[in-house]
């Protein structure tokens, strides 16, 4: 690899990664590079709109990255396919619906169609929540073996936990990811966000044993009865379905049986789908070329 271009990559990851603007002081103990070489870099990152610094002197992310992110979507066959399936499916018109990758122990969101019900989360195009808590991240990690998904949290002495509601532990995580497997879809139940249930489904493509992407809906808990959850479900299900279907892969059996209850929705009891081997812990993103 070429070390200026590795080293000017790793800088927009961080500042990808920062909640907020960083600081040269901030970035120089995250990069292993002296603030000589990071202040160059990030001159040149500012005159070229891949960063943009603010009146303090910190550095955000400029606005080239999103022309970038733009074009990426206009041929991502995923992206557009998404979008044309979540346009189509008339039972989600008014929900928010988000498409997402596994990268490392997060999903990466790749593209997101608003509803008309306003959320306690914006799910921005490029943003970040840990893969445990939401939906989309469970239903990926479940058709993952457990080696792998422990490999994700090795070291880790708890989740992270956005809310009080929010997963507590690998153990639990991984009873949870039984029961996904089990039904063939995952919730996020007030995990991310008060107030908030989302639903997920794993996309398959061509010669993938572990899901490429995961599609989910969000809803506002409050005043969503049984007889709705259960149709956004099959929904969400069937979304996944056809997008699997578009880019040649087949969804597991399990994923497509059983009848929605007033519980939460559909059960099956299909034999679960044989472990497939340990990926990398960014092979979602990769198998998508990002």
């Amino acid at each position: 690899m070429v070390p200026a271009v590795e080293r000017a990559v790793r800088l927009l990851d961080a500042l990808a990664l920062a909640r907020r603007p960083a600081s040269l002081a901030s970035l120089a103990r995250i990069l292993p590079a002296p603030k000589s070489s990071l202040h160059g870099l990030l001159a040149t990152l500012v005159e070229l709109d891949l960063v943009r610094r603010d009146e303090a002197g910190e550095f955000a992310l400029g606005p080239r990255a999103l022309q970038w992110a733009g074009a990426y979507s206009l041929k991502s066959d995923v992206v557009g396919a998404f979008h044309q399936h979540a346009d189509r499916t008339a039972e989600l018109a008014s929900e928010t619906v988000m498409l997402a990758v596994l990268d490392g122990s997060d999903v990466l969101y790749l593209a997101c169609r608003p509803g008309s019900r306003a959320l306690a989360v914006n799910f921005r195009v490029g943003g970040r929540y840990p893969a445990c808590c939401t939906s989309s991240g469970k239903a990926m990690l479940a058709n993952l073996n457990e080696p792998a998904v422990r490999s994700l949290y090795a070291g880790n002495r708890q989740l992270p936990r956005p809310t009080r509601h929010s997963v507590a532990s690998l153990a639990a995580l991984e009873r949870q990811l039984a029961e996904v497997r089990r039904r063939g879809y995952a919730i996020d139940d007030e995990e991310v966000a008060e107030g908030m249930q989302c639903f997920g489904a794993p996309v398959f493509a061509a010669g993938s044993a572990t899901p490429v992407a995961a599609v989910a809906v969000s809803l506002i808990k409050a005043g969503t009865g049984a007889a709705r959850r259960a149709q956004v479900i099959a929904a969400v299900r069937a979304l996944a379905a056809g997008l699997s279907a578009r880019l040649g892969g087949a969804a597991p059996v399990s994923t497509l049986s059983g009848q929605a209850t007033a519980r939460g929705g559909p059960t099956s009891k299909t034999a679960r789908r044989a472990a497939p081997p340990a990926p990398g812990p960014s092979s979602s993103a990769r198998a998508l070329g990002i």
